[in-house]
């Protein structure tokens, strides 16, 4: 390595060489500077504003709003939802009002099962979370012959008739032998 320092006409003054490696000592550019530091002060006051101060959701925080409100649109429910609905003496007296006029040809007037199954054993051919009898009676099960019930009932009454058909689970009326999966949540 020499301490001869030499000057290039494109790079400048030469401060060092290493096994042919020349390298000069530039500045940077004035718009690399400007971006570099823009960019902490970006970072920083980010921070303050939305970690610190809490003055604007997280980027978490948004999404789930977003996301809420696109559950709010599209008709999607929670399991919580339908929980709930269930425990509502008004949700679920509609949704029986719903059952008798729809849905008692083919599963029996208490969810004994009749043509379709039981309603009132563990066992759920489709799936028994309250979000899979919600899905199961908005889109039916055309190969099994269930019509899908959400177009034609709309979103609240198909939400009530889960609410509904989720009071009769766990009842045992005597009818239809058990089909499908046992299922042991909630």
């Amino acid at each position: 390595m020499t301490d001869v320092k030499r000057t290039d006409a494109i790079a400048g003054v030469i401060v060092h060489e290493y096994d042919g490696i020349e390298e000069a000592d530039n500045s940077l550019p004035i718009w690399w500077v400007v971006l570099f530091i823009g960019t902490l002060v970006f970072a920083a006051v980010y921070w303050l504003i939305v970690e610190e101060f809490h003055l604007t959701p997280t980027p978490a925080e948004a999404l789930a709003l977003v996301q809420e409100e696109r559950a709010k649109r599209t008709g999607q429910v929670s399991d919580d939802d339908l929980l709930s609905a269930a425990q509502s003496a008004n949700s679920v007296a509609t949704g029986k009002q719903a059952f008798t006029i729809s849905c008692v040809a083919c599963h029996g007037t208490k969810g004994e099962g009749n043509i379709g199954p039981n309603l009132t054993d563990a066992n759920w051919l489709h799936g028994g979370a309250p979000g899979q009898i919600y899905a199961t009676i908005r889109d039916g099960v055309p190969a099994k012959g269930m019509p899908s019930w959400g177009a034609i009932l709309g979103q609240d009454a198909v939400k009530t008739l889960a609410a509904y058909v989720l009071t009769l689970r766990g009842t045992h009326v005597p009818g239809k032998p058990p089909q499908g999966d046992i299922y042991n949540g909630k």
